[in-house]
């Protein structure tokens, strides 16, 4: 049986082969207003004129009488970006959060996500008319080959060593980022 990589020779088997190599698939920005109107499309415009691209708006899955939102009402708005603006706007990300995540932040399957409070700690303007949101933002990390899980022909399932840990994206997040990791139970 072999036996459990440790941590160097993570690195050294990443450079021996091109496939097992980690790279930022998408990174997804979500702001999640709560209400639809005026706010949510003050919100949109931010997303846009961070990304370059038109955001996508999402509804309400049910009725919260708590929460004053009703089932199919707009409520957020999010937005896919991938190459090189992704790393442009990750590092911004990582940049407001002084480049620290916690061991939660990361799950099972590789991927990894923050928040901020204000976007305008990504360096755009404040704008008085637009306002001060928050957003999310989520990271799907892959590999070469990970592609054959998502074709439309002969579809095949993802093998158990070329998935990403948890582990792995944490140790990757630490080397191509210089981030601390903080464990908090």
């Amino acid at each position: 049986r072999p036996q459990p990589l440790s941590s160097p020779s993570l690195i050294t088997m990443a450079d021996a082969n091109p496939m097992k190599e980690i790279r930022v698939e998408k990174l997804i920005l979500n702001c999640c207003v709560g209400e639809s109107g005026d706010r949510l499309t003050r919100a949109a415009r931010v997303l846009e004129q961070l990304t370059g691209q038109e955001p996508v708006y999402s509804k309400a899955r049910y009725t919260v009488r708590s929460f004053g939102i009703r089932r199919n009402e707009k409520i957020s708005v999010h937005v896919s970006v991938r190459g090189d603006k992704a790393l442009e706007i990750l590092e911004r990300g990582l940049k407001v959060k002084e480049y620290e995540l916690k061991s939660k932040n990361f799950s099972n399957t590789g991927n990894f996500g923050f928040g901020i409070t204000e976007h305008i700690d990504l360096g755009i303007k404040y704008d008085p008319s637009t306002g001060i949101y928050g957003m999310d933002f989520f990271v799907v990390l892959g590999r070469r080959g990970f592609r054959i899980s998502k074709r439309k022909l002969l579809p095949a399932k993802i093998g158990k060593q070329h998935k990403i840990t948890k582990e792995e994206a944490i140790q990757w997040f630490q080397t191509k980022y210089d981030g601390i990791v903080v464990n908090e139970a």
